[in-house]
Parts: C-alpha cells; structure tokens; sequence
C-alpha cells in the first residue's frame, strides 16, 4: 500500500500531521443552516477536513419490520428499525453540493461514505477527493470495488472487521489498481467501551498491511484519540455537534466544538512531543548539562593532603572532572592547596611518578 496519500491539499504519510476529521453524521438534524454551522465549528475547532454520510433509507436497508431489521442488538437505537433509524439520521443530497461548497469557503476537506452505487455514482460527480467505507460496509466487496477504481484515496473503518474481512477488502482494492488506502481502529460501540478499544491494533495494523493508519473513535472525551496519535496513528475521525443536549441519533458519542478543539490542541502538541528518534542534545540541553555531576574539593586543603570520601564529592554542577575518576583520585595526594568548591583537575593529583 501506498505510504504518501493525498486528500486535497494534505499530504498524509507516516511523518506528515495527522489528519484531523469531524464526522458530522446526523447532527445535523434535518437542518442545513445547522449542517454548516457544525462545518465552522469544524473549522475553527482545528480539523483539516469534514465527513458526512451519503445514503437514504432506501439505499441502505430496506422499510422492513421483521426481526432483523429490528435493532435489538443492545445499542442506543435499540426499540426501532434500521429504516426508521435512518430516516432521522441521512443528509439530504441536495445539500451535499451546497455543503461541499461551504467546505471549500471555510479551507476543509470535504468528502463522505456511500453505502450503494448510486452514492458513489454521486459523489463522483461531485469529485469528492476520497471515499470512506463506513465498518459495516467493509464485507460489500462490489461496493469497494466500484469506489476503488475511480482511482481516489480509500479510508476503511474496521469496527466489526475481522482480520479476514480486511485481508479481503484490501485485496479487491489492489485488484482494482488503487493502493491509496488507510485503515482506522474502530470499536463499533455507541460510546465506545475505553476496554474494548485495544488501541494496540493501530501499530499491527500499520506492520501487518503495510499501509498508513489511524482511529475512528467513538469513545467519550479525547484521551483515546491522542493515546492514537502516540502510537502512530496519522489520521483521527471524530464525531462533532454544536451540543449534545440538542440530540439526535448521534449526540450521545459526539465531541462539542470546545472538546473538539481541545483535541487538536492536544493532538498537535503531542506531536510536537514525539519528535524524532535521537540521542542528541538541543542548545538548551547542553547548557543545563553544565549542572550534572562532577568531582570537587569538598573540604579545604593543604598540599600533600591525600584524597578521601570526606574532600573529594561528586556533586552538582558539571565544572570538575568525571565522576568516572572517582575511585582513581581516591588515596593520591593533592598537589597544592584548595579551597572547597574547587573543581577537581588531573593538575591537582599527584601521581607520585
């Protein structure tokens, strides 16, 4: 897989910043002013891009009651079906042009998931610059096929993946001629269990397919997402809303924009933080150096007095030989009278040669 990927104008590679998303989903809810209110938000929370959701109740299930489309499975839903759910919960397609043009004014990034050949036929023609598969897609092998040959980045979430699913999901991109592609750690709880999140997978991930990776978080607060960070994730979706009083099917995992915000903060002096692998001093090192240890006349002394534990110390700071020569100095004898405080020097022992 391709180690340099390029979203729009970001470059995004296993040294690049990480790559902040605010997933707006359905927070929106049902309301475009709202919609682009949370993309400023967005914006001057610190994220370099927006995500929304492209699908319909018809184009992601189908308006059944029988018990499997039931959501029984012991999530925030539960009580109603997945075509209810998502009745509340889709963007409207006329807005998304809009919305991609209000990216574009603010300086985001702005592209979406599909969930059917018509989205991505879609957002094609919107030339979105990439394409996220949402972790319940990542088993619709015709559905990452048809998105992997237009030839665009490909950001799986992997939160009810199995090794398998990913294994086979990758394979249908390579097969298709596009390498440009990202795996997020994901848990697909609603909020995310902080046990349940094995932030360990990012670094396997990145060594096991050999591709760039990152978390697509939906645990509370932001210490998951900069944990990530720290272990080499390169891009970080989070969900974000003006407040999660106001509701809707995502409120109860999503960021406010001060929370938002935060993170970045964080996410960006944790950067910072993780430099580069070295054993080299900065300026600033080197000058608070000259207060580590050294030998030192400890007591006054007289010429020809020998050197004991009780006048010869290591002690703070640096202006005295090492304290390697510690044991060496030991029972020889001082050449010539010092004061304590005096910095030990091969000048002031006497070898007896």
């Amino acid at each position: 897989m391709n180690k340099e990927i390029k979203i729009g104008s970001h470059i995004i590679s296993r040294t690049s910043p990480t790559f902040i998303i605010a997933e707006m989903s359905a927070n929106h809810l049902m309301d475009y002013e709202r919609a682009v209110a949370i993309m400023r938000a967005a914006k001057e929370a610190g994220a370099d891009a927006v995500k929304i959701q492209t699908y319909t109740p018809d184009t992601i299930t189908l308006n059944c009651d029988d018990p499997c489309f039931q959501i029984t499975q012991g999530t925030i839903w539960d009580g109603t079906t997945l075509y209810k759910l998502y009745q509340t919960a889709y963007t409207p397609w006329e807005w998304q042009p809009k919305l991609q043009a209000a990216a574009a004014d603010l300086g985001l990034e702005f592209f979406s998931s599909p969930f059917d050949f018509s989205s991505v036929d879609f957002l094609d023609k919107m030339n979105v610059p990439a394409y996220k598969i949402a972790s319940f897609e990542i088993n619709d092998i015709p559905l990452i096929r048809k998105i992997a040959k237009l030839g665009k980045p490909m950001i799986f979430a992997t939160g009810v993946a199995r090794l398998q699913d990913i294994e086979m999901a990758l394979q249908t991109c390579k097969e298709a001629g596009n390498e440009d592609v990202i795996l997020l750690k994901c848990t697909s709880s609603y909020p995310a269990p902080y046990e349940d999140i094995n932030l360990r997978t990012i670094p396997s991930m990145a060594e096991t397919f050999d591709c760039i990776t990152g978390l697509s978080d939906h645990s509370m607060g932001h210490a998951v997402a900069d944990a990530a960070v720290a272990l080499g994730a390169k891009v970080v979706e989070k969900h974000l809303t003006l407040s999660r009083a106001d509701g809707g099917a995502d409120a109860a995992f999503s960021m406010e924009p001060e929370e938002f915000r935060t993170m970045t903060e964080d996410i960006r002096r944790i950067e910072k933080a993780l430099g580069s692998v070295t054993y080299e001093l900065t300026e600033k090192q080197t000058r608070e150096r000259e207060h580590s240890r050294s030998l030192f006349v400890a007591k006054d002394m007289k010429a020809g007095e020998v050197f004991t534990p009780e006048n010869l110390r290591s002690v703070r700071p640096g202006c005295g030989l090492h304290t390697m020569y510690y044991e060496e100095i030991l029972g020889k004898r001082i050449t010539r009278d010092a004061k304590l405080g005096t910095p030990m020097s091969w000048e002031l022992v006497d070898f007896g040669e």
